[in-house]
């Protein structure tokens, strides 16, 4: 009889939905370990294909940021010291004492 006071509809309808949500997941695991179980060769060459892909885009992006390092190296050398040119940089001076 306590129950009653404590549960209401809506912890009902939460439950139900968390049930449900637990029992779909649980069917997907299941269903995707047995697909994993029976096509195992398939999944090994998806996941070697996975890592040679991340592997060259990882190159890939690490080339552009030597590029860009050794572009902004060489516009740095100028007589000036300057990378970016007409940049000005103002400070106001408000100083009340």
């Amino acid at each position: 009889m306590v129950f009653r006071y404590f549960f209401s509809e809506h912890a009902s309808q939460a439950t139900k939905g968390l049930a449900k949500g637990s029992l779909v997941l649980g069917l997907l695991l299941i269903g995707f370990g047995m697909l994993v179980f029976v096509l195992r060769d398939s999944f090994a060459l998806l996941a070697a294909a996975i890592f040679f892909i991340g592997g060259f885009s990882s190159i890939g992006y690490a080339i552009k940021l030597f590029v860009a390092a050794h572009r902004m190296k060489r516009s740095g050398s100028s007589p000036d010291g300057a990378y970016r040119k007409n940049v000005n940089i103002r400070v106001d001076e408000h100083y009340d004492m």
